[in-house]
């Protein structure tokens, strides 16, 4: 009689099991999907000194054959995103040459020497402009591969960083090509009077180039502020080198520029030293973060 009323019950409750069973299975799918994101905010590293770590690897040199294989999975899908938006670029490359030759009257204005010469330019375009858009896709799989030896606080200001780093660099890019290339032009295209006809490679190469590194420079408040969540980098390095710190700027400044008049020198060398101080600021701020975690603790 029992195993009667059993399989009455199975068959009348066989309905609900089905449905609880469907959504288990997805509540099951959307876990592991979700599961390594909940990790990411919220997993805490063990706080293991630097000299622990260093024997650790040296005693057991495998386990840096796991971190090898890490990042190269981590290099490997940035160059996918960077292959992806290379290729976007060539559909736009007429719309972008124009934009860049724009300073100089269009791209009419250049004038190719060799056969070659237009394949290199575009080439170069290309992945400037691809590694520009790819930029964000590439600070998250770099932030991937050194999460799990970050803080939790440290990985959450590291994603919200990304964005901020693709302005950042944008910002330079705009920077160098809005202001620096208007007062750099004139002087370079009639130089002590002699008119000067432009090459595409050489006139392309100047402008990205300079577009290229100056966007890099502009990422150094936020280079520091990461290097100083991470312990490597305090505030006091910054602010008792700033001295040595201008005359390499100064240096740098040099060689970026196209002139050699102090007016466009000073038009790299300022937005440098500003942002050299504005890099100080962001160290004391995540130090300062990280000494209050210790107060508290």
């Amino acid at each position: 009689m029992r195993k009667v009323f059993r399989a009455i019950w199975n068959v009348l409750t066989a309905p609900f099991r089905a449905v609880w069973w469907v959504f288990r299975s997805i509540g099951r799918f959307f876990k592991r999907i979700f599961q390594p994101v909940i990790n990411f905010f919220a997993e805490e590293p063990e706080d293991s000194p630097l000299s622990d770590v260093l024997e650790t690897s040296f005693s057991d040199p495998s386990s840096i054959l796991v971190h090898l294989n890490e990042l190269r999975k981590h290099i490997f899908r940035a160059l996918i995103g960077f292959m992806v938006t290379t290729v976007l670029a060539f559909l736009f490359i007429n719309q972008i040459l124009d934009w860049i030759s724009e300073p100089i009257g269009g791209i009419q204005e250049l004038q190719a020497i060799e056969i070659t010469e237009p394949v290199g330019v575009v080439m170069r375009v290309a992945l400037l402009t691809g590694f520009a858009a790819a930029l964000p896709y590439i600070a998250f799989e770099v932030m991937l591969f050194a999460a799990p030896g970050l803080s939790r606080r440290a990985r959450v200001i590291g994603i919200l960083a990304i964005p901020l780093i693709f302005v950042f660099f944008l910002g330079g890019m705009a920077f160098a090509y809005y202001f620096m290339l208007d007062a750099a032009l004139p002087v370079l295209l009639n130089f002590m009077g002699i008119p000067t006809l432009p090459r595409p490679s050489s006139y392309i190469r100047f402008v990205t180039g300079l577009m290229f590194w100056i966007g890099v420079s502009f990422e150094f408040p936020l280079i520091a502020y990461v290097l100083a969540a991470m312990r490597v980098l305090k505030p006091e390095n910054l602010r008792d080198n700033w001295r040595i710190a201008v005359i390499a700027i100064a240096i740098l400044s040099a060689m970026i520029t196209p002139t050699v008049d102090p007016i466009n020198m000073g038009i790299v060398m300022i937005p440098l030293i500003v942002l050299y101080f504005l890099g100080i600021v962001m160290t004391y701020i995540a130090w300062g973060g990280r000494r209050r975690e210790q107060a508290a603790a």
